[in-house]
């Protein structure tokens, strides 16, 4: 164990709890020592820059681990290196999984079973996608579980239960008045009442099935970092920390990004760099750029985190033909220049809505009168649009390649939403059984829904269909970004002076260029690229568009990759 390691954490502790429960740190401590000394050893510091995330819901995507083992020569065919497996722990799906009844368990409908045997499935998956060289990781949510976890069913017998402070109880609805309520237009409180218990209310964020952890009871830490050290030596490469901003809470605050919660999330790292260096933490903030680089810290924080701004700007730049939305929100006045050690997720589409929160109220509307394009897919009352990428495009080929073409060069490690790369559309048949099973009104399940794998299969088979001409676009696109470092490590210039309706840049290392330019409009564009680039020798090596005495004549919605 590194010496500087726990006197980190026994810092935090102090941080966190003053001069209390040192007892407890102690023990803990040892255990670590136990767990470094049997981990396995380490992967590259940074190995999440490199990969290519493609997101899937187990049971959806192919049925259970099984299955989904089963579709890893596809998966890797296709450029992945690095599976994010939506909830895959216990849990009654009040919320799609987010809402976890035992942090130690994969559900049973997911290996065939509850016994060791069957969850041994999940073992053999991992070992078959790391003999692939595919890294592994999953969400895990940190800020709350559900009311049917041991220990909520514990708390909610008595306020002498020991589990009892392992949440956040109250007698009125008063208490954290400036926190938001994040499910607006679902939830009307973040207080939900005790119904055995007159005048006794416990705090949620998210759905009232979901109450928040405690952390100001250090057993609540303890416990959660015991579940990532359980992960951690079976081989999970690391953790989609899901809701991160609100572990910690004060009254008289907004009850997020507040300081306790930066000490938690460092003392998780810290223990997590003790017993196996270079597994990740990826933060789940949707804030603005400024406030979630303050979650890499100083390195010793999350060493990655999505930019869930720059992607509703995609949209808004195609609606719009123009590349500003997507500069000024790249710039260092919007996005801060963060960690070389760290690094940023981005994704055109997730299992989530395409949410409005990041941008402005003018941007919003423009971006919702657009793509929404049903009155169903609206989330939040205006703040999302919960629709997938085709239907958001409108089956438009054109428009579903120049997406995931800036996607795959623009900014950090991509994510590919799990369907998204063959055009799987909204499923609103899952959308309707699943607000019946949940009784709650979410239109984001319309995005999910099971993969028909024969109807997929056929369609790749067929070069004319829409789900085979997207399909083969992505693949050899993430052929060429493979051969070309530039594009996951390369620094960004943007070309700013050109006309407004071309989004270019040049992605750059000491060893590589490689230049990028798309028409976000509808009609055909004739780019000169200024001198400083137009007198580099560029050849073609992603599009059908060549350069010609530093002119470029690009189709509507057309791009093309050059490299030097």
């Amino acid at each position: 164990m590194p010496s500087s390691l726990p006197s980190k954490m026994r810092s935090l502790w102090q941080q966190l709890y003053q001069d209390q429960y040192g007892d407890k740190l102690d023990a803990f401590l040892a255990e670590l020592q136990q767990a470094a000394a049997h981990a396995a050893p380490p992967p590259p510091a940074t190995w999440f820059k490199d990969v290519v995330v493609y997101s899937l819901y187990v049971d959806l995507f192919n049925k259970d681990f099984k299955g989904l083992t089963q579709r890893l020569a596809y998966l890797q065919d296709l450029g992945v290196t690095c599976l994010w497996l939506l909830p895959i722990l216990d849990s009654p799906m009040r919320d799609a999984g987010f809402d976890i009844s035992d942090y130690q368990k994969v559900r049973s409908e997911l290996v065939g079973g509850s016994d060791a045997a069957a969850q041994g499935m999940f073992a053999e998956f991992l070992a078959e996608a790391h003999r692939r060289n595919i890294r592994v990781i999953f969400d895990v949510a940190m800020n709350h579980c559900s009311d049917q976890h041991h220990w909520f069913k514990e708390a909610r017998k008595g306020a002498d239960n020991p589990y009892r402070d392992y949440f956040i109880w109250s007698n009125s609805t008063e208490k954290y008045q400036e926190a938001r309520i994040i499910f607006k237009g679902m939830m009307p409180s973040n207080w939900h009442p005790l119904p055995e218990a007159p005048d006794t209310y416990f705090f949620h964020r998210f759905f009232d099935s979901q109450p928040d952890l405690n952390y100001r009871n250090p057993e609540v830490l303890l416990a959660m970092c015991r579940v990532l050290l359980f992960w951690v030596a079976q081989g999970v490469d690391g953790f989609r920390a899901d809701a991160i901003p609100y572990l910690w809470k004060e009254e008289g605050t907004i009850c997020e990004n507040l300081p306790g919660t930066h000490a938690i999330v460092k003392f998780f790292r810290a223990m997590l760099d003790t017993v196996r260096p270079g597994t990740i933490l990826l933060a789940e903030a949707c804030q603005p750029p400024a406030e979630v680089v303050t979650y890499f810290g100083d390195s010793d924080e999350c060493q990655a985190a999505y930019h869930f701004p720059v992607m509703p700007r995609i949209y808004l730049a195609l609606a719009q033909s123009s590349a500003k939305p997507i500069f000024d929100t790249l710039s260092t006045h919007f996005t801060p220049d963060i960690p070389g050690d760290c690094g940023w997720f981005s994704f055109l589409r997730c299992h989530d809505e395409l949410t409005l929160e990041m941008v402005t109220p003018e941007e919003r509307k423009t971006i919702h009168a657009a793509y929404c394009l049903q009155p169903e897919w609206d989330f939040r009352q205006g703040e999302g649009i919960a629709s997938r990428l085709v239907d958001l495009f409108k089956s438009d080929p054109a428009a579903i390649q120049l997406a995931f073409s800036i996607s795959f060069t623009l900014l950090g490690t991509p994510v590919i939403f799990y369907g998204d790369e063959f055009a799987k559309p909204n499923d609103d048949q899952f959308q309707r059984d699943q607000e019946a099973l949940t009784g709650y009104q979410d239109a984001r399940y319309r995005v999910r829904g099971a993969v028909d794998w024969p109807a997929v299969d056929a369609a790749l088979a067929d070069p004319a269909t829409l789900a085979a001409r997207v399909h083969s676009e992505v693949r050899n696109m993430l052929a060429v970004r493979r051969a070309h470092p530039a594009l996951s490590g390369g620094n960004f210039q943007p070309l700013t002076t050109l006309d407004d309706r071309v989004l270019a840049y040049v992605r750059g290392t000491a060893e590589q260029q490689v230049l990028v330019v798309q028409n976000l409009s509808d009609t055909t564009v004739h780019v000169d690229l200024p001198a400083g680039v137009s007198n580099t020798h560029w050849r073609l090596v992603y599009g059908t568009h060549d350069l010609a005495r530093g002119v470029l004549t690009l189709p509507a919605k057309g791009f093309s990759w050059f490299a030097a």
